[in-house]
C-alpha cells in the first residue's frame, strides 16, 4: 500500500512540474520618456492687491466683490480735503516764487541785482515747484483706478474707515488666464531643469482636451517641505472658446527623458517581491519557460508603470500577471 501511495505521489509531482501556467506578459520597452501626473490649478495671469500710497479716511469704495471693471475705472477714493489744503498752500508758494524768480531775471538783465541773488531766487522757485507737483501727485494718489480690466476678487475695507499707507484696499484679478500651477516633489527637480521635458494640461471642465504648456518658472526652495511650486504657461489657447478662469482644477502631465541609459519601463504588476526579500521579475525565454531575475527599480510614473534601471533588456518578455504562482523553470502559456 505504501509503495502505491508513493507511486501515486510521484505521478502528481511529475504532473505538477510539467503543468503549463497561463500568464500575461509585456515586452520591455525603452523608458525613453517617463510620464508623471500632478494635480494642478489655474491661477491668474494678472492679480494685484491695490493700496493707497498715503494714510487717510476712505471716502468711497464704489465696487463690490465679483464686479467686472475696465481699465481706468475708479475703485476707491480717500477723503481729499487735507491734501487739497496742501495743494492750495503749495500752489500759492509756487506762484509767489515764480513771480519772484521772473522779477529777479528782469533785474539781472539790467544788472540791478547780483547773479547770486538771481540764482537764489531760481533755487527757491525750483523748490516751490517741486513741492507743488508733489502735492498734485498726492491728490492723484487719493484715488485708486484699475490698472487693467478684471474682476474684483475681494474688498478689505469699508467706507469712512481710516487706513494706513500701503494697507490693502481691494484685490483685482484678470478673469481669464493661461497660467497653471502645481507642486513638484524634490526628486522631480532634475526633470524640470531638462529642456527635453514637456507638459500637457487637462482641465476637469474640458475632459479629453489636452493643452500644450511650457515651463514658466519654479521655486528652488520649499519652506514647508510640501514640494516646490511650479508655474506653466498654456500655449495657443483660444481664450474666447475655452474660458479658463483662476481656480479651475486640472491634471498636469509631464513627459521627461529617463536619466538612466538603457532603462526600460514595465507595468508595476510585473514586480515580484517575495517575503524573503529582493525585487525580481519573471523573464519568459524562447522555450516559454520562466527565469527569475533580480532587478533595480527606478521611478514610478503614470498610474501603474515603473522604470527598471537594470536587470531587463528592451525586447524581453516579462510576466505581468500571475508572478506569485511561478517557480524557476516553469513552462507558461501566454494569454492574449
Amino acid at each position: 500500500m505504501s509503495l502505491l501511495a508513493f507511486a501515486g505521489c510521484g505521478r502528481r509531482s511529475s504532473v505538477s512540474a510539467d503543468a503549463i501556467r497561463p500568464v500575461k506578459v509585456a515586452v520591455a520597452a525603452d523608458a525613453a520618456s517617463i510620464r508623471k501626473d500632478f494635480a494642478g490649478m489655474a491661477t491668474p495671469d494678472d492679480a494685484v492687491n491695490l493700496a493707497f500710497k498715503l494714510a487717510g479716511q476712505v471716502l468711497d469704495v464704489p465696487v463690490a466683490q465679483g464686479e467686472r471693471v475696465v481699465r481706468g475705472a475708479l475703485l476707491a477714493e480717500l477723503d481729499p480735503r487735507d491734501v487739497e489744503l496742501q495743494v492750495s498752500a503749495t500752489r500759492s508758494a509756487f506762484e509767489e516764487a515764480r513771480s519772484q524768480q521772473q522779477r529777479m531775471q528782469r533785474l539781472l538783465a539790467h544788472q540791478a541785482v547780483s547773479r547770486q541773488e538771481a540764482e537764489a531766487a531760481q533755487t527757491r522757485f525750483a523748490q516751490a515747484r517741486s513741492a507743488y507737483e508733489n502735492a498734485l501727485d498726492l491728490l492723484k494718489d487719493t484715488k485708486i483706478t484699475a490698472p487693467f480690466s478684471g474682476v474684483i476678487e475681494a474688498t478689505y475695507v469699508d467706507n469712512f474707515e481710516r487706513v494706513q499707507a500701503g494697507q490693502a484696499i481691494l484685490r483685482l484679478v484678470d478673469p481669464r488666464t493661461t497660467t497653471v500651477k502645481f507642486t513638484m516633489p524634490e526628486r522631480g527637480l532634475a526633470s524640470l531643469a531638462d529642456t527635453a521635458s514637456r507638459f500637457e494640461v487637462e482641465f476637469d471642465n474640458f475632459r479629453g482636451l489636452r493643452f500644450a504648456a511650457k515651463l514658466k518658472d519654479y521655486a528652488r526652495t520649499s519652506s514647508d517641505a510640501s514640494g516646490f511650486p511650479v508655474s506653466l504657461t498654456l500655449l495657443g489657447v483660444d481664450t474666447a472658446r475655452y474660458d479658463i478662469s483662476p481656480g479651475m482644477s486640472c491634471t498636469v502631465t509631464m513627459f521627461s527623458p529617463d536619466p538612466v541609459p538603457g532603462a526600460v519601463a514595465l507595468p508595476l504588476s510585473a514586480i515580484y517581491a517575495p517575503t524573503d526579500g529582493g525585487t525580481y521579475v519573471w523573464i519568459v525565454g524562447p522555450d516559454d519557460r520562466v527565469e527569475r531575475r533580480a532587478v533595480t527599480l527606478g521611478e514610478l510614473f503614470g498610474s501603474d508603470r515603473v522604470v527598471i534601471d537594470s536587470g531587463v533588456e528592451p525586447g524581453e518578455r516579462v510576466v505581468t500577471a500571475g508572478v506569485y504562482r511561478l517557480h524557476p523553470g516553469d513552462r507558461v502559456r501566454i494569454l492574449i
